[in-house]
């Protein structure tokens, strides 16, 4: 008995699932590298056996396999399965998924048609599978929206995730600047308005500019509530993401609104990345309203 206990501890398996589009093929070809016994599309029916392989076998320790609405009917069983494999071996379920603009896209850029079918739209397609799948998300160790990640950002997280052990700053932290004229962006995590600090749009020379001209930037940090400002955000968010991280979270996108998006937001945006760098933490910066009219 103390033998088939080690074996329960030492054997896993990752169940992925989610959203087509949504980069599970990625996940799984990122975890065959790191050594798991991959499976794409195994019949749930097959998923016990598996399991079963991975906690008995000695040459399967850990396997990975992804079950999706390519398996129909057969996901109604879902819940049931799931429940026994449990009780054989540690098992865990990842549920990707993305929104809808980003997978239409993806699916607009490969030309594959959904697994749903090509007698009606791709956004009808993800509205009834993101619904049918919504009883399986609920059952997720870990969800993982993959809106802002490419194909790398993606295999290094999953690569993070399962090569043993997350480090803290191993968090993906996305730095935005927008402008409230254009609207909130609804993919923030938290939002900071920076329209208490003086406007630069009102000096004629600065007009054109962005926060990230050297006289802009030295014009808004000449007042002292700026300096004030970004060292306390840093110091809120360096004591913060400790605290994201060993509640799971794998992103954080923090926005931080001027008016128009050009000066204000744009400079303050540059300083935090450059904190949160600083603190070794991983950060991607972007302007989102830039480009757009003053």
């Amino acid at each position: 008995m103390p033998e088939a206990r080690d074996s329960f501890a030492s054997a896993e398996l990752i169940i992925i699932t989610g959203l087509s589009g949504s980069g599970k093929g990625s996940v799984l070809r990122t975890l065959e590298d790191l050594g798991f016994y991959a499976v794409d599309n195994l019949p749930i029916e097959l998923v016990p056996k598996l399991a079963e392989l991975t906690r008995d076998s000695p040459r399967i320790r850990r396997a990975a396999l992804v079950i999706d609405i390519r398996e129909g009917e057969g996901l109604r069983a879902f819940p049931i399965m799931l429940a026994a494999v449990q009780r054989q071996l540690h098992a865990r379920l990842l549920f990707l998924e993305a929104d809808d603009a980003t997978l239409i896209r993806r699916f607009s850029e490969t030309r594959r048609p959904h697994p749903l079918g090509s007698d009606r739209t791709v956004a009808r397609s993800v509205a009834s599978e993101r619904k049918l799948l919504a009883p399986i998300r609920a059952l997720a160790d870990a969800v993982w929206d993959t809106s802002k990640f490419n194909v790398h950002d993606l295999r290094q997280m999953a690569t993070e995730q399962f090569q043993g052990g997350r480090k803290e700053g191993q968090i993906n932290v996305f730095v935005n600047s927008f402008g409230y004229r254009h609207g909130v962006p609804a993919d923030s995590d938290l939002v900071f308005d920076v329209r208490f600090l003086p406007n630069p749009n009102y000096i004629p020379e600065f007009k054109k500019l962005s926060g990230r001209h050297p006289s802009v930037a030295r014009y808004i940090r000449s007042f002292p509530q700026t300096t004030e400002f970004i060292e306390r955000i840093s110091d809120l968010l360096i004591y913060l993401l400790p605290h994201y991280i060993r509640e799971g979270k794998t992103y954080l996108t923090i926005g931080f609104g001027c008016t128009g998006g050009h000066h204000r937001s744009v400079l303050i945006a540059e300083q935090i990345r450059k904190r949160l760098a600083k603190a070794h933490y991983r950060v991607k910066l972007s302007h989102r309203d830039l480009d757009k009219p003053v």
